[in-house]
């Protein structure tokens, strides 16, 4: 099998710049911790999470923000407590692409909001649930059934990762597939796409990549290409979109 089969999606790999300016991972993780509060918001943005940037920078700060569900405080101070970890992962050198990595972001971004979290679909006491994402009027994406000891989410989760490794990508590309086929697979009940991102950032930040925040402004566009990702399998469009978020090449 091919690196896209194996995926499940493809891509245009020309899309993919040549060059990616490299720096420090200790310059990577500083400007990932400066811009937290941006980081943050944008994710929540994604997740139609009503916190304003100032509301976002005002809980940051220990303050906590009147008016507001409880759930969605809870979903915000997630997230940072998950940039958090992300960071001290990457800055002490441990962060892998890796399933513990994995599911150690996931029991802290989707804790509280998932129907289980911290690890996949089927390998806790949720056996037969399967999620589906809503494409709109498209109806809605299926993924892999949840069966007991996730099994063949586990297959295939551990080629994915040894496709990463031995397809020669530069560490740019293999962090935007990461996030992808996290997404694609849905290994766990929610939260998926946020794991994916930070996955995808602790790939980046590890090489002395900036990380990817998608703005709060695009959140609209970054929807609609992912809904027809999920129907075409083809990522071209999805990876244009994160290329063109990346401080590099943002234009």
């Amino acid at each position: 099998m091919n690196l896209f089969e194996i995926l499940g999606f493809t891509w245009d790999r020309d899309l993919i710049p040549d060059t990616v300016p490299i720096h420090s991972v200790e310059r990577s993780y500083f400007r990932f911790h400066r811009m937290l509060p941006e980081f943050v918001w944008d994710a929540g943005v994604l997740e139609g999470n009503p916190f304003t940037f100032p509301e976002v920078q005002t809980l940051l700060d220990g303050v906590t923000v009147g008016g507001h569900k409880l759930s969605d405080q809870e979903q915000i101070l997630n997230l940072a407590k998950s940039s958090k970890h992300l960071l001290a992962q990457v800055k002490s050198g441990r962060f892998r692409l890796d399933k513990a990595s994995f599911c150690e972001l996931h029991g802290i971004v989707a804790r509280n909001e998932a129907l289980e979290w911290g690890h996949f679909r089927g390998e806790g006491q949720e056996t037969n649930y399967t999620p589906e994402v809503s494409l709109g009027e498209f109806g809605r994406y299926s993924p892999l059934p949840t069966m007991a000891g996730a099994r063949e989410l586990n297959r295939v989760f551990a080629n994915c990762v040894d496709a990463l490794s031995e397809g020669h990508l530069q560490p740019f590309e293999r962090g935007l597939v990461f996030f992808l086929f996290g997404s694609l697979q849905q290994f766990f009940f929610d939260g998926n796409e946020r794991t994916s991102r930070f996955m995808m950032n602790g790939v980046l930040m590890a090489n002395g990549i900036d990380a990817i925040s998608v703005p709060a402004a695009q959140s609209q566009s970054f929807n609609e290409k992912m809904v027809r990702f999920y129907l075409s399998k083809d990522a071209s469009e999805m990876m244009n979109f994160l290329i063109g978020c990346h401080p590099e090449f943002a234009g």
